[in-house]
């Protein structure tokens, strides 16, 4: 080291993030695209990722960046990594990773950045590659560069000074276990950097979505964030719009084909969800969502309390014995709204491991009694048949509807419980799940929630049911709620259809009779 380099100030923050883009530009070549090969030439809204990850004067421990598809994510991802690789951002014997859901989607980085290698004669001569292993090293100051996947068998026990997550908003559920395993391995480095680098997440109860939110409070100052989304209220196919979740619009991304895309969704109401998601960045579930976010939310009042004269209607979708069991009851005790009180049950044996097979916090739910457990490993149908014979005595439940299938074994139970045989009859009413009984009840439900007549209170348990619910079939009037092709539990919002169905069916017997 030279006598003028030690007596050399050290950068400024803003000084340090113009040095990594000038190194950046003057090292690395395009590895795609029609200027493949060209020198890069960073986008200004590239740039200014730059100067938020490394100009923060806190330092920055986490950045965040999301917006639309096919704005150079991935060459952004590659650049960053060979700047901590071999770039004035190194750190010496200091490891690297990439981090995808899928092999496919974590070899994309390493492709970019060993094409970017590959094309540069300074990077060729000190970088090596290792295609089999998808890493690539600099043996003159000993760092590494690593792309992983969730199928990797362990991500424990390594120590890396960056790690890169891509595409974070595939995952499904607030929890990761390869996302966690990394964020918990950075404690033996002085300045761990993270990047998460992602479309948005189809829903509020996933992970990249709680990091977004939480970052936007502005909490930790050492998190960045770079968020691009078209507004939900915004015309989606309006290309002012489409401007503002994709800064390369108008700078190397094909505006034709965007443009097309944008017209196919408008003409095609099955694929407006897709395109909200992956081009617009919008929180939306790509496929066939019934609800939206922004639609589920603005029903998200207080639930007022039920009297014991208040008419009720309910939805049972009884589970399999291990899965999840939900009671929905409505009723409209402000005569105004329609009020939703859901119950939930999950056996206690297992709880975690469950939690952690979802990817969802039934734990932390129980704790904040959102969701109630029963003893053992399986639901039984004695314990539920008794809670309902408690509910029917507290409240004046007019309708319960069921699914059918699982009802043969309930009913042996509701006798014991102290149902009589005509009460069953009476009360429990028979709701198929195949579209003739669906479909008008979806109907229903849809016309509550867009004329904000719902009240839910964000109860959490349901809110994710709401999210990952999705339909199917040909038409409106041929629809039904999937559960095979929803992208996580729905038995919530099945149980809420029902009774929202239910109570249609009914309330006209019921005024009658009140006028009456």
């Amino acid at each position: 080291m030279t006598d003028a380099a030690i007596l050399a100030p050290p950068l400024t923050p803003a000084e340090r993030a113009q040095r990594n883009i000038d190194w950046c530009e003057k090292y690395l070549f395009l590895p795609e695209g029609k200027h493949v090969g060209e020198p890069l030439v960073m986008a200004e809204f590239m740039q200014d990722d730059f100067r938020a990850i490394y100009g923060n004067p806190a330092g920055t421990r986490r950045a965040i960046v999301s917006r639309g598809r096919k704005n150079a994510k991935s060459v952004e991802c590659a650049a960053i990594v060979l700047l901590h690789l071999c770039g004035p951002e190194y750190r010496p014997n200091g490891s690297i990773y990439s981090c995808a859901q899928s092999r496919d989607q974590a070899a994309i980085i390493f492709d970019r950045a060993s094409k970017m290698v590959k094309m540069s004669p300074v990077l060729r001569r000190v970088v090596k590659i290792r295609e089999s292993a998808k890493e690539l090293r600099c043996p003159g100051v000993g760092t590494m560069y690593k792309a992983l996947s969730a199928e990797t068998s362990t991500a424990f026990g390594l120590s890396p000074v960056l790690t890169i997550h891509d595409e974070l908003g595939q995952v499904k559920g607030p929890r990761f276990p390869l996302y966690e395993a990394m964020e918990t391995s950075t404690a033996a480095q002085e300045e761990p950097l993270t990047v998460v680098i992602s479309t948005q997440a189809p829903s509020d109860a996933d992970l990249l979505s709680m990091l977004i939110d939480d970052a936007a409070t502005g909490a930790d100052p050492r998190t960045i964030l770079r968020f691009d989304t078209a507004p939900m209220d915004d015309d989606p196919f309006d290309e002012e719009t489409i401007a503002k979740a994709n800064p390369a619009l108008d700078i190397f991304m094909n505006k034709t084909e965007v443009l097309a895309m944008a017209e196919d969704a408008r003409r095609l109401p099955a694929r407006e969800a897709e395109f909200r998601n992956l081009v617009l960045n919008q929180r939306v579930e790509a496929s066939n969502p019934f609800v939206t976010p922004s639609v589920w939310k603005s029903c998200g009042g207080e639930v007022l309390p039920f009297a014991s004269t208040t008419p009720l209607y309910g939805g049972l979708d009884l589970s399999s014995v291990a899965d999840l069991t939900a009671l929905v009851l409505i009723g409209q005790p402000d005569a105004k709204k329609w009020h939703v009180k859901p119950t939930f049950w999950l056996p206690s044996e297992g709880l975690a491991e469950k939690s952690r097979s979802d990817r969802v916090p039934y734990d932390m739910w129980t704790q904040k009694g959102f969701l109630e457990t029963c003893d053992g490993n399986s639901i039984k149908y004695e314990y539920v048949a008794k809670i309902l014979r408690d509910l029917f005595n507290r409240y004046n439940i007019r309708k319960l509807a069921f699914d059918r299938w699982n009802m043969a074994h309930l009913k042996p139970w509701l006798e014991k419980a102290g149902f009589s045989v005509n009460m069953i009859e009476d009360r429990f009413v028979e709701f198929g799940q195949g579209t003739q009984s669906m479909s008008p009840a979806l109907r229903s439900l849809e016309e509550l929630l867009r004329d904000k007549q719902l009240c839910h209170a964000d109860h959490p348990v349901l809110t994710m049911c709401a999210a990952c619910a999705v339909v199917e079939g040909k038409d409106d009037a041929n629809r039904k709620l999937s559960k095979n092709k929803s992208s996580g539990r729905i038995d919530g919002l099945v149980a809420l259809a029902m009774a929202v169905g239910v109570a249609q069916q009914m309330r006209p017997v019921d005024v009658t009779t009140l006028i009456a």
